[in-house]
């Protein structure tokens, strides 16, 4: 059996190329099918709570709860659709390949990285000792501030992006589909080719100052937008400034400390995004309600250029490694 803990084990050294590339297509239809029932549940989500009689902030609330829940890793559980139950067996059957098909472990271990020290205690997931020592390392708090910071204005926009489709661009479902397609489609093609063809010319550190010089950009360009088309236009910048800093601070962040601790750190940047959608739905609808969709740029716009300032004063180590 494939996943039985002995196979696992044995994983590096018996399968092959073929067992490798095998569990590499099956690691990418797994991310597929959690993306689609993903931008599934965001699809229908806002325009049942409409039909439910929830204004902005009410959505907002759902959110947050939603994203409690998500931080302390508890389901959320709510009325049963048809695009619901879809994602629902989809997500039941992406669970029973990875439980069945995916080994434990997909690399060599070598026998020094991973191995915990004999009589060393073992570390508990919400240690936050473990977790104080990892940012107070060199180098590491600096980028992760800027990491949440500079990405938190666009996250709030993100957040009530399904609200702002329906009252403020006026879109239907399939029209919100098709922008959250378009939406994908970009982040595809920029994550996947133009931040790896810039990374082999430039530096962490002037592709991180970049990423949020765009942000600038993009937040004027957001509180100036009155429909979707000027939105469609803004985009590539807003992808390109979101993929660069999460892709370039997740580098830096895991460059900077050690093989062992790298697992952590990587688990630290994978908390920001729930911490986001927890704390992100209220305070984006609040904002929404007072003051429209414009706040949302001048928002981002006035946070990036504090960031833009920091990175310029006190600019972060210069290194030619290849982000990824």
């Amino acid at each position: 059996m494939l996943g039985a803990p002995g196979a696992r084990g044995q994983y590096s050294r018996g399968t092959g190329t073929l067992g490798r590339l095998r569990i590499i297509v099956l690691t990418y239809v797994l991310v597929a099918l959690e993306l689609t029932c993903l931008f599934m549940r965001f699809s229908i989500l806002p325009y049942l709570t409409r039909q439910l009689g929830l204004d902005s902030v009410a959505f907002g609330y759902l959110q947050t709860t939603f994203g409690v829940l998500q931080l302390l890793g508890g389901p959320l559980f709510g009325r049963i659709q048809c695009p619901a139950f879809v994602a629902l067996v989809a997500s039941l059957v992406a669970a029973v390949l990875s439980f069945t098909c995916i080994p434990t472990n997909t690399k060599g271990v070598s026998a020094n990285a991973q191995a915990t020290p004999p009589g060393a205690p073992k570390a508990s997931i919400f240690d936050l000792k473990a977790i104080s020592r990892l940012l107070l390392q060199p180098g590491v708090l600096p980028v992760f501030l800027v990491k949440v910071v500079s990405g938190f204005p666009s996250g709030l926009f993100l957040v009530m992006f399904s609200i702002i489709s329906m009252d403020f661009f006026q879109l239907d479902a399939a029209q919100a589909g098709y922008l959250t397609s378009f939406f994908g489609v970009l982040q595809m093609v920029i994550q996947g080719v133009v931040i790896g063809w810039l990374s082999s010319h430039f530096s962490e550190g002037t592709l991180l100052r970049a990423s949020v010089l765009v942000f600038i950009v993009v937040g004027v360009a957001m509180a100036l937008m009155s429909n979707v088309l000027h939105f469609c236009l803004l985009m590539p910048g807003l992808v390109f400034s979101l993929c660069a800093l999460n892709v370039v601070t997740d580098s830096m962040l895991t460059k900077a400390v050690s093989a062992s601790d790298t697992g952590t750190m990587l688990g630290l940047c994978a908390s920001i995004q729930p911490l986001t959608r927890t704390v992100g739905p209220t305070v984006g609808g609040l904002l929404y309600r007072s003051f429209g969709v414009p706040v949302f740029g001048h928002v981002q716009f006035a946070t990036n250029v504090l960031v833009l300032l920091v990175l310029w004063r006190q600019p972060l180590p210069q290194k030619r490694d290849k982000v990824g």
